[in-house]
């Protein structure tokens, strides 16, 4: 179950400083806790990240699943967010890039972690990409 796995790389992330193995293992990751959208609670979401100046990039994958990630909906919703990176916690404000910065973005990913072209291989929709700013 998804959610069981989420709760688990949460879990092992927080008790670990912000690292954790398994399919993360050895990349950035950030714990990002949304407003739902809908429902309006709150929700964390482990989701890789690389750093790009005073930014942190994140890719709305969803795995390359036809569908997109439900703490995408929730950033369009409520860009507000709280971030975790290692043993720090902050607010920040989501914001999705442009086409003409997207791309560009999206490769560094790509050379970071390979999967992530196999995630846009497999679905037809454009993959988000978002930039965090703190507030």
């Amino acid at each position: 179950m998804p959610n069981d796995m989420n709760q688990q790389v949460i879990d092992e992330f927080r008790a670990n400083a912000g690292k954790v193995g398994g399919y993360f293992e050895g990349h950035d990751l950030v714990l990002l806790t949304t407003k739902g959208a809908k429902s309006g609670k709150q929700t964390t979401s482990p989701v890789m990240f690389f750093p790009d100046g005073d930014r942190y990039v994140i890719i709305a994958s969803n795995g390359g699943a036809d569908h997109h990630p439900a703490w995408y909906h929730n950033l369009l919703a409520h860009p507000e967010l709280t971030a975790e990176i290692g043993t720090e916690t902050f607010a920040a404000k989501a914001q999705q890039v442009d086409d003409a910065e997207r791309d560009a973005l999206y490769a560094r990913m790509v050379a970071i972690a390979p999967g992530f072209a196999e995630y846009e291989a497999k679905t037809t929709r454009r993959i988000p990409v978002l930039a965090l700013h703190r507030a």
